[in-house]
């Protein structure tokens, strides 16, 4: 009898036609992931020389599961040493991060196995391709008239594969003065990532690739605001071995810039499943240092936006974030990062996020810095 009635108890609480209280999920909390992370320590890079380069600018950072490995691209357009990336060994003991062993530099070369000249590209996000490879964003400069693209390169090799076919809407209508369309200058593809999973599904299936704008195109750029976000572009392409297809476009909507920063935007995007689910790192910079914040992004009710000239006033959904970490409140020293990926698993199943930072080879005022944490919630 006592079953009896506490099955109709719970039945009236659901209908509502008691004074019972049911916890209130809304359709906000439904959109994003039950994610924690923690904060495990960093640690700073300080032999900075490898094969007669110099190991920094570090921008982008991707890991290979298979070999326990990451792969770290160097920002530098070959005004110093060769455009290239580097493979290293992370040691992580006892939930802390040990070491970090530089293995290998390999050197970016065009379509023709040629190193690139200066300003021939700008390397700033890399993603591992189950196809051997591993893509690179060259993120722009309109100015300096460096090319803004997403390549497919060679893993052993280094060389340029393919690049894929960006919409004309980001392509610069003129050099600066005049400038009506297109990527603003040095602030266009800082990040870069394949949906989880990509790099260790066979070599047939289709991936995805996706790349956020550190900042709005200029067609889309709105008058100052504080009260308002502004909106930057991200691509959603569909890849097979020699094909792609651009799938969608969504808009992301960036924070303000704090008051008191120079400099803001979206460094690092980064997919943490298959059902549309990023992380984001947002990064300011001011005369009082960097502030930096981790946001979970969702793209599953956000409008496509690739017929839209602009996104001024437009009448569209944009992709949804919410804050999951403050950085500047971690109580450690912050310098430029600007690359994010999830690594290698904890003993507990739980997943590692790794991040490094872009010392713009400035050897007197910044450090090349890997930061460790701990994620919980995600699946896979």
């Amino acid at each position: 009898m006592r079953r009896w009635i506490s099955w109709f108890a719970m039945l009236l609480c659901v209908l509502g036609l008691t004074g019972c209280s049911l916890p209130r999920v809304t359709a906000e909390d439904r959109l994003f992931l039950p994610l924690s992370i923690e904060f495990l320590g960093s640690y700073t890079l300080t032999d900075k020389q490898f094969k007669d380069t110099t190991v920094g600018g570090l921008s982008g950072i991707t890991y290979d599961r298979k070999k326990d490995l990451y792969y770290v691209v160097s920002d530098d357009r070959s005004d110093r040493q060769p455009a290239r990336f580097y493979t290293v060994k992370l040691q992580i003991d006892q939930n802390a991060l040990q070491s970090v062993d530089v293995q290998n530099v390999t050197t970016l070369t065009d379509e023709n196995g040629q190193p690139y000249g200066k300003n021939k590209i700008d390397p700033e996000g890399i993603a591992l391709s189950p196809l051997g490879s591993v893509f690179i964003s060259s993120e722009g400069a309109v100015k300096e008239e460096v090319p803004a693209f997403i390549g497919e390169f060679d893993l052993q090799t280094g060389k340029l594969k393919r690049k894929l076919t960006l919409p004309e809407s980001y392509s610069p209508d003129a050099k600066i003065i005049g400038q009506t369309r297109g990527i603003q200058d040095n602030r266009a593809f800082e990040s870069l990532t394949l949906n989880a999973g990509a790099s260790t599904a066979p070599p047939a299936e289709p991936f995805r690739l996706f790349s956020v704008v550190e900042a709005p195109l200029v067609q889309d750029l709105e008058l100052p605001n504080t009260k308002e976000s502004l909106m930057n572009r991200m691509l959603h392409y569909q890849l097979w071995e020699g094909r792609s297809t651009l799938i969608s476009e969504h808009a992301y909507p960036l924070d303000p810039k704090p008051t008191g920063m120079i400099d803001h935007g979206l460094s690092e995007f980064l997919s943490i499943d298959q059902g549309g689910h990023f992380l984001s790192l947002e990064r300011s910079f001011g005369l009082a240092g960097f502030r930096i914040k981790l946001f979970q992004v969702t793209t599953g009710t956000a409008s496509d936006i690739s017929t839209f000239g602009t996104l001024r006033n437009a009448q569209m959904k944009p992709a949804a974030k919410e804050l999951l970490l403050d950085l500047n409140q971690l109580g450690t020293r912050l310098d430029n990062l600007e690359g994010m990926t999830i690594g290698a698993r904890f003993p507990d199943g739980s997943h590692s996020l790794v991040m490094v930072s872009d010392d713009n080879f400035n050897n007197l005022g910044q450090i090349t810095q890997f930061l460790l944490f701990k994620i919980k919630g995600l699946k896979g």
